[in-house]
């Protein structure tokens, strides 16, 4: 029994993140063009008649850009958010194909198990998600502020763990977004950092200690780029004696490339 993670894309840009099972294909968000889903899918061995839903995990049009688009595309698909969510996207998928989750739920889509946990972010009630299959784990934590008690207990026993690292501190604050859009990505309802991501691996590490892969994702175009995250993190995790290879698997998700597969 194994679970396998994709990424089509994950940025400011869009996003769009693949999870399979034996069974089951199951996709997170439709922020990319309906084109490039449909050619990642492909190029993933997935027939579009295979996928049985879309989750999403917010509003924001990086996350929903496709979203009508492949529903109706794809009518066998349910598209699953919480209710508030449902309250700013509902016009994109007719109603029949609408599925409506408690945030903090756990329910199944054939032979995977999903769960939402609430995040902080700038949205109506925006969420990550945990995929299970036996006894292994898939999360994945983008689009939040920081994180609270609750996140660390969901994600602490994933096998791969997604996590953002949107910025590098220094870059946005001398760059050249507005100060209010700053304000925004710094602030507690915002995005995750290079060292927020490095100080949550860390506390994660420390709490429950075991061999895990971490991919950064969702990195600003503007204000990070993938050597500057690495090392970034890969130092901070060195200070308090965790290393790569060793405690961890590090890698990058691109923002605008098809990923490799990984599994679990």
């Amino acid at each position: 029994m194994s679970l396998t993670f994709c990424s089509f894309s994950s940025g400011s840009n869009g996003n769009c993140y693949l999870i399979r099972s034996d069974n089951s294909a199951v996709l997170v968000d439709a922020g990319i063009s309906g084109r490039k889903i449909f050619q990642s899918l492909e190029g993933a061995g997935v027939s579009p008649e295979d996928v049985d839903a879309v989750l999403v995990t917010h509003e924001h049009g990086d996350h929903v850009k496709s979203l009508r688009t492949i529903a109706k595309k794809m009518p066998q698909m349910s598209a699953y958010a919480n209710s508030g969510t449902w309250q700013s996207i509902a016009p994109l998928v007719e109603e029949k194909q609408r599925s409506v989750f408690k945030t903090g739920d756990t329910f199944f889509i054939n032979d995977i198990k999903v769960k939402s946990f609430l995040v902080s972010h700038d949205a109506a009630e925006p969420v990550g998600f945990s995929f299970y299959k036996g006894d292994k784990q898939i999360s994945i934590l983008t689009d939040t502020g920081y994180l609270s008690g609750n996140i660390y207990d969901e994600i602490k026993g994933a096998d791969l763990l997604v996590l953002e690292a949107n910025h590098d501190v220094e870059m946005l604050r001398i760059g050249r977004y507005p100060w209010f859009l700053k304000q925004r990505i710094l602030g507690r309802k915002g995005h995750l950092s290079n060292v927020d991501a490095a100080d949550a691996i860390c506390k994660i590490l420390s709490e429950k200690q075991k061999y895990r892969h971490v991919l950064l994702a969702h990195l600003s175009r503007e204000n990070n780029f993938p050597e500057m995250a690495y090392q970034t993190i890969k130092n901070l995790l060195e200070e308090k004696n965790y290393y790569i290879d060793i405690n961890i698997c590090l890698n990058i998700i691109a923002r605008d490339e098809v990923s490799a597969f990984y599994k679990v």
